[in-house]
């Protein structure tokens, strides 16, 4: 398949798969696998990272204003009652160190199972049905209507469930975190913001520590130099996934305040189980 053609069906995936709760990962590693793509080339390794660079960037770009208003009002809130160890931004930060951690003790582990296309399979169907019994019990329930109002413990609960993505690719980043929330208290628009807001420095943490480990390895091979037609390949990717993450951000925040999460556990189900067979199968 041409290679132009190829990156722009990676972006679109890319940019559909990041923000909603199905699993990025899980979604280009299967893709990659029906196109033929060499998992193990370095190219298209780097390749995967920077479009994810893609999809990350929209999100201070779509969020500017929520998070200049948080600028503003550090470290008293919007209210005043917050200090600044319960400020938003401070507990957005605070839930990042509580993943950045234990995944940097657990990269060998995390690195061991990104090819594993049987445990994403299983990962994507326990996490369907984990997520639609959790929005069936607690969607409707939750009393934490602001990110404003989470408590510090609340933030330390979803940094440290965020984790489970990085352990069990094919969790979804965005399903463990927006169940953490809706578990202790969170509505399901603040789940989700708060999702959001904490996937910036989370993503962008995972995907430079990627890019930088790349280049170093690529000096010390001596293949760091792309020419013109990688280079515009890797552009193709990149704007795609930007442009098609923004359009999934700004439909999944109005979609969720009504409709709920239900939609995307069923279908993480039948995924999970269609990748599980294939993986058997092969």
């Amino acid at each position: 398949m041409n290679d132009y053609l190829l990156s722009l069906i990676l972006g679109v995936v890319e940019g559909l798969t990041e923000f909603l709760p199905v699993s990025s990962t899980a979604h280009l590693r299967i893709s990659e696998a029906l196109l033929g793509i060499d998992l193990s080339n370095g190219y298209w390794k780097m390749f995967s990272i920077v479009i994810q660079l893609g999809a990350i960037l929209c999100l201070p770009i779509y969020f500017r204003a929520r998070i200049a208003e948080f600028l503003s009002t550090f470290p008293n809130g919007k209210r005043g009652s917050k200090t600044a160890m319960t400020h938003p931004l401070t507990l957005t930060l605070i839930a990042f160190v509580c993943t950045a951690g234990p995944s940097f003790l657990l990269k060998k582990v995390i690195g061991k199972n990104l090819e594993n296309l049987l445990l994403m399979g299983c990962a994507l169907l326990i996490g369907g049905v984990a997520m639609w019994a959790v929005d069936a019990m607690f969607g409707g329930r939750g009393n934490v209507r602001d990110v404003d109002d989470i408590s510090l413990g609340q933030a330390i609960w979803v940094g440290l469930c965020q984790n489970l993505s990085a352990i069990f690719p094919g969790t979804s980043r965005s399903m463990a975190t927006i169940a953490a929330g809706q578990l202790t208290g969170f509505t399901r628009a603040t789940a989700l913001e708060f999702s959001f807001l904490l996937s910036i420095p989370t993503m962008v943490a995972a995907t430079g520590y990627d890019l930088l480990k790349y280049v170093k390895e690529s000096k010390e091979t001596g293949g760091t130099h792309l020419d013109s037609h990688q280079l515009i390949v890797l552009a193709i990717g990149f704007v795609v996934s930007f442009l098609v993450a923004w359009g999934v951000v700004a439909w999944f925040m109005n979609w969720v305040r009504s409709r709920g999460f239900v939609p995307f556990a069923i279908y993480r189900m039948l995924a999970g189980a269609a990748v599980i067979f294939w993986a058997v199968s092969h």
